[in-house]
């Protein structure tokens, strides 16, 4: 059982930028697969960037590409997902996830943390 937490949400004007981190509890970290996801309010959650267990290619939503950067620290069982040249469209809650490599399911998800861009 992996469990998630995610910090580093909060208030930013256009334009600026955030770090959100998420914490798993796993000793196993390394062998899951981890991303992001977001859900605005009244849409439905979607697929923000993702990287493999290996910490080699990662994947962005188009909608991202360019401005957001997930990465991940095995050693401290972190992934990040640095955010810049925000947008008021970014808004949502932002949801980390872990998958054991293999799986087709994101089986774990973490409680959320809220990001507001304000134009």
């Amino acid at each position: 059982q992996v469990q998630l937490v995610e910090s580093g949400g909060g208030l930013v004007q256009a334009g600026g930028s955030l770090r959100l981190s998420c914490a798993a509890s796993e000793r196993t970290f390394r062998i899951y697969n981890m991303a992001w996801f977001r859900q605005a309010a009244g849409k439905e959650r979607e697929f923000v960037a993702a990287q493999g267990w290996s910490g080699g290619s990662a994947y962005y939503a188009d909608s991202v590409k360019g401005r957001f950067t997930i990465s991940r620290d095995n050693a401290k069982t972190t992934v990040l997902l640095q955010m810049n040249s925000l947008k008021p469209e970014d808004t949502a809650i932002y949801y980390c996830a872990a998958r054991s490599n293999g799986d087709n399911n994101w089986a774990y998800w973490g409680q959320g943390t809220q990001v507001t861009v304000s134009s």
